[in-house]
């Protein structure tokens, strides 16, 4: 066992998990770091050694479409640390496609992945989170805040979990528990990458959308371009992990800040939660 606090984060194979979980251990957190794939473990591994946090990092298998893989997981961190302090939702998928041309079928897998897998293991993790006086930091999307073109099925999730969080923070605060969402934009990690999406296939079968659909991976791979590092959007949630009291609501770059300022004054949630915490009193 361990005095140290502890921080579970959820998708650590690559991008913004896996830098978020080398930003947590080198800020003295005893790390779980948690991933679908064991067998994509040996880049986390690297990064721990070399940043000679190796000591502080366990990977540990948690599918958070699966409720027996978090349970299972969150009973082997309690065993062998007897505490958790706090929560990374970071796991999510891309799905690229307009509804038409979509199947039901990937839609509810994208709400599954980015949506249903946040519920989840935020349920699991929060009666732990409560006796710890801890906190759950969820890594959304600026697509959480502004609906974008062939990402229906993500932002919709990523909405969802926004109002979800949104909803639960002034409750959690009842009972001692801080909740953050951080809000990336683009970011040059494998995320895209593993998209794998077959882009001319993609165009044949779009139909009258084609044209639209063309224009929007011409400027998405112009984006993704000149992106933030992984490193500099884990930035924002180490901050809200190590912070005293954290904002509801963080962006990780200032361009992130001025996309999402299109549709949210109130950038930092505080209004809001100001509101909804008159609800609960």
């Amino acid at each position: 066992m361990t005095s140290e606090k502890t921080v579970l984060i959820t998708g650590t194979s690559s991008g913004i998990g896996l830098a978020a979980a080398i930003g947590a251990a080198r800020a003295g957190w005893t790390t779980i770091a948690t991933m679908r794939d064991m067998g994509k473990a040996e880049v986390l591994l690297k990064a721990a050694t070399e940043n000679d946090v190796a000591h502080r990092v366990q990977v540990k298998r948690l599918d958070v479409v699966d409720p027996e893989s978090i349970a299972a997981c969150l009973d082997e961190v309690i065993a062998e640390h007897s505490h958790l302090d706090a929560l990374v939702n970071n796991a999510g998928a891309a799905q690229v496609g307009t509804i038409e041309q979509s199947s039901l079928d990937e839609f509810r897998a994208a709400m599954e992945v980015n949506f249903f897998g946040v519920v989840a293991t935020t349920r699991a993790a929060l009666p732990h989170l409560r006796a710890a006086q801890g906190r759950v930091i969820t890594v959304t999307s600026v697509g959480g805040v502004v609906g974008q073109p062939f990402n229906e099925a993500y932002c919709a999730a990523k909405f969802a979990v926004e109002g979800f969080m949104e909803s639960l923070a002034p409750v959690a605060a009842t009972v001692g528990v801080d909740v953050t969402v951080v809000e990336p934009g683009a970011v040059a990690s494998e995320f895209v990458a593993n998209l794998s999406l077959d882009v001319p296939a993609l165009l044949a079968a779009a139909g009258p959308y084609a044209p639209a659909l063309q224009a929007y991976i011409a400027r998405t791979r112009d984006s993704f371009g000149n992106a933030q590092t992984p490193a500099e959007a884990a930035a924002p949630i180490i901050d809200a992990l190590t912070g005293d009291r954290p904002p509801f609501r963080i962006q990780t770059s200032q361009w992130a800040r001025d996309f999402v300022a299109t549709t949210l004054a109130d950038l930092d949630g505080s209004a809001v939660q100001d509101l909804t915490r008159t609800w609960v009193r």
